[in-house]
């Protein structure tokens, strides 16, 4: 025979119902953030391997292509790219249970950093020569789209409810 477990008391002023559903409702939305979190942190796990599958190819194809420029591009390259798809995840999973306006003002703001970021990073390499801009940009490029498709498949792969009880 088991003994019971007493159940919460209700704070004051509160029904034994909604003390109930408030009980639920906090725990519903624990297991929520902690399974977004989750999904975030596979998100970020697998881009940063993709970053770094990336990086060793990149400077292996670029010094084949075009030797010591090829491998600077692939190297300024894989670290914008890392930069850009690694704040995206970072500032998703700091907003995690934040308010809707709260997420976006993060996400906005971040993303505001990253364009003036990239706008700084293409100034400082306009006359320089001792990069392969065409490794770049495939780098760059290959590390954005490949980041979104595995953003995607986290997201898709996670266990996270649609709706709040």
């Amino acid at each position: 025979m088991t003994t019971p477990t007493p159940s919460p008391e209700p704070a004051r002023g509160e029904s034994p119902a909604t003390s109930a559903a408030s009980s639920t409702s906090a725990t519903s939305a624990t297991s929520s953030t902690s399974a977004e979190r989750a999904v975030l942190r596979t998100a970020l796990r697998d881009t940063l391997l993709l970053v770094g599958a990336l990086l060793v190819l990149g400077v292996a194809v670029g010094a084949l292509v075009s030797g010591v420029p090829g491998v600077w591009g692939a190297l300024v390259g894989a670290a914008l790219a890392a930069f850009f798809c690694a704040t995206t995840i970072w500032s998703m999973m700091r907003s995690v249970g934040s308010s809707p306006a709260a997420m976006a003002g993060l996400v906005m703001g971040t993303w505001i950093a990253k364009v003036i970021v990239l706008v700084v990073v293409l100034a400082l390499l306009r006359g320089a020569d001792f990069y392969d801009r065409l490794v770049l940009f495939v780098v760059l490029a290959l590390g954005a789209v490949g980041s979104a498709l595995l953003d995607y498949r986290a997201v898709k792969g996670g266990r996270v409810p649609y709706v709040q009880p």
